[in-house]
C-alpha cells in the first residue's frame, strides 16, 4: 500500500468535513451579498464558519477575513500594511515560507527596505541581532512564522512582536502549519495579522484566512464588491468556507490527542532515524512541531530521493511544496547556516492522522535500504 508521509504540503479532506460542504454545493445556492432569504442562508453559513475559525486561534469572529488561501493572506498583510505608506523597512524571517518571503521582496522597487531576520542553525531568532536590527530605525512591519513547514521548529512570536512593537511596528505571524497542530491563540502571539489555511488541516484547498486585528489599516488588494468588510472583493466560496469552518471546528476539538499521537510516530521515526548512519536531523533540541521532521542524508541528493522513495511507494518531500522543482537547496536550511551540500540532502517527513507504526517502520527499512546502496555506489 502506498505510504503518505507529506502532510505539511497538503492533507486529505476529512469525511466529516466534505459532509459539512455537501449541503452548499448541490443545495442551498444563494449569494452571500444577496438580501433575501436565499442570500441570508448563504451569509449564516458564512458567519458560523467565522466564528469556527476564530476559535481555532483565540481570535474574535470580527477578526476573520476569509480569502483563497494564505498565500493571499500574506499578500494582503504585506501590501496591505506598505501600499500608499512612506517607504522605511520590512523585516522577514530568513526561513519564512515562500509566500511571505516572495511578497516582502516584491516591495523593494517601490522604495521599501526590505531585511531578513536571522535565525540560527537550530532555527531560531538570533535575539541579540534581532534587538539590534530593530534599533537601526522605523520598522513598518515584521513578519514570522509560528512554525517552520520544512523544519517544524516553533518560533517564541510573543518575545518577537513585543520587540517589534517596542520599535513602533507591526507583527505578523504566519500559522499556516501551526494550525491543527498546536494550540495557539492569536492574543498571546501578540500578532497584529496572522495568516491560516483550510488546507493543511484536512479542509478544502482554495480556502484561507487573514486574522486583522481593530486597529490595523489595510489597503484592500481585491477591489469590487465591498466583500470581507471591504477587505476582499470577490463572491466568497461558500462551501470551501463551510469546509474551512468544520475542520477548524475538528482541529479544536482532537488537536490534543493529534499532538499525542503525533509524538509517539515521531518518537519512534527519529530513534530509527538516528539508528542509521549519516543522518541529520534538522532543528535537533528546538521547540518543534510533533508531526514534522526533516532531515539530511548523506550520499543523497534530497530530490533524487524522493523519487527513490516514490517509486517504493512512499511520499515524502524535499522541502516546501511551493519551492519543488527548482534545483536549488533548502532556502530555510540556508538561512539557518547549514552548508549547501547538507541542505541538498534534505528530506521532509510529515505525519498526519492516518499515519501508523508500520508505515513508519517500512519508511525507516526503505531509508536504510537506499542509503546503504549510496553507501555502496
Amino acid at each position: 500500500m502506498p505510504i503518505y508521509l507529506d502532510h505539511n504540503a497538503t492533507t486529505p479532506l476529512d469525511p466529516r468535513v466534505l459532509e459539512a460542504m455537501l449541503p452548499y454545493l448541490s443545495g442551498p445556492y444563494g449569494n452571500a451579498s444577496s438580501v433575501h432569504r436565499y442570500g441570508r442562508a448563504a451569509r449564516d453559513a458564512i458567519e458560523a464558519a467565522r466564528v469556527q475559525v476564530a476559535a481555532l486561534a483565540g481570535a474574535e469572529a470580527s477578526e476573520v477575513t476569509f480569502t483563497s488561501g494564505a498565500t493571499e493572506s500574506n499578500n494582503l498583510a504585506l501590501k496591505g500594511l506598505t501600499e500608499g505608506r512612506a517607504p522605511s523597512r520590512v523585516l522577514y524571517g530568513a526561513t519564512e515560507h515562500p509566500a511571505i518571503l516572495e511578497t516582502a521582496e516584491s516591495l523593494r522597487p517601490h522604495g521599501w527596505q526590505v531585511e531578513t531576520i536571522a535565525i540560527d542553525r537550530a532555527g531560531l531568532i538570533d535575539w541579540p541581532a534581532f534587538e539590534a536590527q530593530l534599533a537601526r530605525g522605523p520598522v513598518q512591519v515584521a513578519a514570522l512564522m509560528l512554525a517552520n513547514n520544512e523544519t517544524g521548529v516553533i518560533q517564541d512570536c510573543a518575545r518577537a512582536a513585543r520587540l517589534v512593537h517596542d520599535a513602533g511596528g507591526l507583527f505578523h505571524v504566519d500559522a499556516v502549519q501551526a494550525g491543527g497542530k498546536l494550540a495557539f491563540s492569536f492574543a498571546d502571539t501578540g500578532a497584529d495579522l496572522m495568516s491560516l489555511s483550510a488546507h493543511k488541516l484536512y479542509g478544502p484547498k482554495g480556502v484561507g484566512a487573514l486574522l486583522v486585528r481593530s486597529h490595523v489599516e489595510l489597503r484592500t488588494q481585491l477591489h469590487g464588491g465591498g466583500q470581507e468588510r471591504g477587505l476582499r472583493g470577490g463572491t466568497e466560496n461558500l462551501a470551501a468556507i463551510v469546509g474551512f469552518g468544520a475542520a477548524c471546528e475538528l482541529a479544536v476539538a482532537e488537536v490534543g490527542q493529534r499532538v499525542t499521537r503525533w509524538a509517539e510516530l515521531k518518537a519512534r521515526l527519529e530513534a530509527g532515524l538516528r539508528a542509521l548512519p549519516g543522518i541529520t536531523i534538522f532543528g535537533d533540541g528546538s521547540p518543534r512541531l510533533a508531526n514534522t521532521v526533516q532531515c539530511g542524508v548523506a550520499g543523497w541528493e534530497g530530490e533524487a530521493l524522493l523519487m527513490a522513495l516514490d517509486r517504493k511507494g512512499i511520499a515524502v518531500s524535499s522541502g516546501s511544496a511551493c519551492a519543488a522543482g527548482t534545483g536549488e537547496p533548502s532556502h530555510v536550511l540556508i538561512g539557518m547556516g547549514w552548508e549547501r551540500d547538507i541542505a541538498f540532502s534534505a528530506i521532509r517527513i510529515s505525519l498526519g492522522v492516518s499515519t501508523t507504526e508500520a508505515e513508519i517502520d517500512r519508511f525507516l527499512a526503505v531509508l536504510a535500504e537506499l542509503r546503504a546502496q549510496a553507501v555502496a555506489a
